[in-house]
């Protein structure tokens, strides 16, 4: 949706257009905001208030990100040559934001657009066979922190309390264990189809493949690999039962994704607004200056309907 000058800005875009926006949401997944003189992070907030009221906070984070202004973050801090594969946001945890924000406040020279993949497309995209194993064993993200590596525990729980930690993850159905030297891992089944709650819609919102570590880089992956046992590798995901997902599976689920996925090139000012449910997003790498800003919005908890947490994995 581009900016025609008939409003002066976009939350009195967004306030005379709210209807349409959120219609084509959960039509296409997501929607381009471009040609509004935006103002900055302070417009760009002022556009996730128009739509969705207050940005959440970043909680149970699982990449670096850093704080601009208030509740609005710097996209991923990953290194500009990376990819950053298609995912959904939270999709790990027992509660997730609805509506994700983006604001580009700086172009990149080249490429670093933020693909997109259609959840339902994708759904349809699995073999049957291999929907049905999931729907049936759902499946299981293992975090594990060790000190001194990676994100610390502190951080993602935002507190250093343990016994804190301890009812945080029990609010969050998380299995937890203490590690010795000051570790921690944590074990979240969940389901890997879900509904949407306004379309009713099935899509395959899950970090089955985002977190498992074939998806890494093949440097990054080996390094990890001589460091840590694959069980005890910062995360990694399996079948909720804790069975291993074959290779050819995630090969699969890899190109799925690819299949599905669309890309623009960003512009300055524009604001991508997600319906997070419906669309996954990634990063592709870039060179030159690329800044976006990111805001979450609208938490959404689903009904419980996994199995319990095992207290293991297998091989």
């Amino acid at each position: 949706m581009e900016h025609d000058g008939a409003h002066p800005g976009i939350t009195e875009y967004i306030d005379a257009e709210r209807t349409r926006i959120r219609a084509a949401l959960h039509e296409h997944g997501a929607v381009l905001l471009r040609g509004f003189p935006l103002g900055g992070v302070d417009g760009f907030d002022a556009s996730v208030r128009a739509l969705s009221g207050a940005p959440l906070a970043y909680s149970e984070r699982s990449s670096p990100r850093s704080t601009i202004k208030g509740n609005v973050y710097t996209s991923t801090d990953y290194p500009p040559d990376e990819e950053i594969f298609l995912h959904n946001e939270n999709s790990y945890q027992s509660s997730w934001p609805r509506l994700l924000y983006f604001c580009c406040i700086a172009e990149p020279d080249s490429l670093g657009a933020t693909p997109l993949a259609d959840t339902r497309r994708i759904l349809d995209l699995v073999h049957p066979d291999v929907r049905e194993e999931f729907t049936r064993r759902s499946w299981m993200a293992t975090r594990t922190f060790h000190p001194g590596f990676g994100i610390p525990w502190e951080s993602v729980f935002n507190t250093d309390d343990r016994a804190e930690v301890e009812r945080l993850a029990a609010a969050k159905d998380l299995g937890l264990e203490w590690l010795p030297g000051g570790g921690m891992r944590t074990r979240a089944v969940r389901d890997a189809v879900h509904r949407h709650p306004v379309t009713g819609e099935a899509v395959w919102f899950n970090h089955i493949t985002f977190f498992h570590h074939t998806t890494l880089l093949p440097d990054v992956r080996e390094g990890l690999l001589e460091l840590f046992a694959e069980e005890e590798l910062p995360s990694n995901t399996y079948y909720g039962d804790g069975g291993r997902i074959p290779d050819d599976v995630l090969d699969h689920l890899r190109s799925c994704y690819r299949q599905a996925s669309v890309r623009f090139d960003w512009r300055r000012d524009d604001v991508l607004v997600v319906d997070n449910m419906l669309s996954s997003h990634g990063r592709e790498p870039f060179t030159g200056p690329r800044k976006i800003a990111v805001a979450m919005a609208e938490p959404h908890t689903p009904a419980p309907a996994h199995t319990p947490t095992p207290s293991g994995t297998e091989g």
